[in-house]
């Protein structure tokens, strides 16, 4: 049975079609091609990618291991999320992952929710000011591409302009296109740039929390690790704002919550990272020996995607679609074990996703899509799924400020 590209229309613009038919095909772990003819495989059983994110002695984050790094050439545009070697937390194991982790946690945990709160209301109001007046807009590329950069980067120490700045980079990373490596070398020089500009003056901010916590991780393990936070923390934050905004605009199940309720929002939230999440696929584990899973012969170095919408989409465990949605919180949106999502950074993204949408509803009260909803397309990229484009009209209303026009 040949295996499927990872990359391709089937893989972003009907991404669950695609796991049902690797399904039928394969099984719950499916042979798949990454580019360049680079040989992988995608965990997309639930019970089985449980196993692979719980065990990380067998299946590893040490990128180290692969076994196919003599065929992978320098410009391979996966390497900004495939990397060798690379001294971020993404490949650290043992004692050190776990110290370095309750650091970047501590960190983030440090964040005042209040002032998360007010500071994604006060970007949110803003970049709607841009646009209210004209009765139109982009919610993608004028709003959600927007908004998560800059509160995080407010947060972490960049000034604005700074922040706004790296959303170009960090979308050209995970697009895994020709623009990839050099969308990575602008985000790490920006993040060199404030680390070394908090060694010299220290502030209320993320990144100064984690210099004074890191203990004997170096500069360039803290230029990294900000690296990480700020790509985990922007681009999904961005598309779970978007899809997010675009259920609740096409599916009359939410129709309260476009005309002044909020009930819903949570759960249009949730039943994004049930059905559509974000992080569709994550790289990786590396078998640290031969084994058997879900039916295949996994050989010691072998690289195992994590297939996060196909297990959250796994019929072995959706036998009721409705009772795991709702506040049913078990998806595997944030990944699992040790290598997950921290908790403070999940909520700092659902404050800014949740702020955002709040905000579109409270200012736009009758806001709608202005194209055919079949005519929307999702974003190239084999990692994440978000709209690339979300045109809306409404009534103009004028800006904050008391401007019209």
């Amino acid at each position: 049975m040949s295996p499927l590209p990872l990359r391709g229309p089937g893989s972003h613009e009907e991404p669950a079609e695609l796991y049902r038919a690797m399904r039928r095909k394969h099984g719950p772990v499916a042979p798949v091609i990454l580019d360049g003819g680079i040989p992988a495989w995608l965990v997309i059983g639930y019970r089985e990618l449980h196993q692979v994110t719980g065990d990380p002695d067998l299946f590893s984050r040490d990128s180290q291991l692969w076994n196919q790094w003599d065929n992978v050439p320098d410009d391979w545009p996966l390497r900004p999320v495939i990397n060798r070697g690379q001294p971020s937390i993404l490949y650290t194991v043992g004692e050190r992952h776990r110290r370095r982790s309750a650091m970047l946690s501590d960190a983030l945990d440090g964040v005042d929710p209040a002032v998360l709160r007010a500071d994604s209301e006060r970007f949110a109001d803003e970049l709607i000011d841009a646009f209210c007046a004209r009765g139109t807009a982009d919610l993608i590329n004028e709003y959600a591409m927007l908004l998560p950069v800059r509160v995080l980067a407010h947060l972490y120490g960049w000034s604005d302009h700074e922040g706004l700045a790296l959303v170009t980079s960090m979308t050209d990373m995970i697009n895994a296109g020709d623009r990839a490596l050099a969308g990575q070398k602008h985000l790490h020089d920006s993040c060199q740039a404030l680390v070394a500009e908090r060694l010299a003056d220290p502030a209320d901010d993320v990144v100064s929390r984690m210099i004074a916590a890191r203990s004997d991780f170096t500069d360039e393990e803290i230029v990294q690790d900000l690296m990480v936070l700020m790509s985990a923390g922007h681009q999904p934050t961005a598309d779970w704002i978007g899809t997010s905004l675009h259920l609740m605009l096409t599916d009359h199940r939410f129709a309260a919550s476009m005309f002044g309720g909020r009930s819903s929002v949570s759960e249009a939230m949730n039943e994004v990272l049930w059905e559509q999440t974000p992080t569709q696929n994550m790289p990786g584990r590396y078998a640290t020996r031969d084994t058997n899973l879900g039916g295949r012969r996994i050989n010691a170095g072998d690289l195992l995607i994590l297939g996060l919408q196909g297990a959250n989409s796994d019929p072995q465990v959706r036998t009721d679609a409705a009772s795991l949605t709702g506040g049913n919180n078990a998806h595997f949106s944030f990944s699992h074990g040790e290598h997950r999502c921290p908790f403070p950074a999940q909520e700092i993204s659902e404050v800014i996703a949740r702020t955002g949408i709040e905000v579109v509803l409270d200012r736009l009260p009758d806001i709608d899509l202005s194209v055919p909803a079949t005519s929307l397309h999702r974003r190239e990229s084999p990692w994440l799924r978000g709209l690339t484009e979300l045109p809306v009209k409404f009534s103009p209303t004028p800006a904050l400020g008391g401007a019209l026009g």
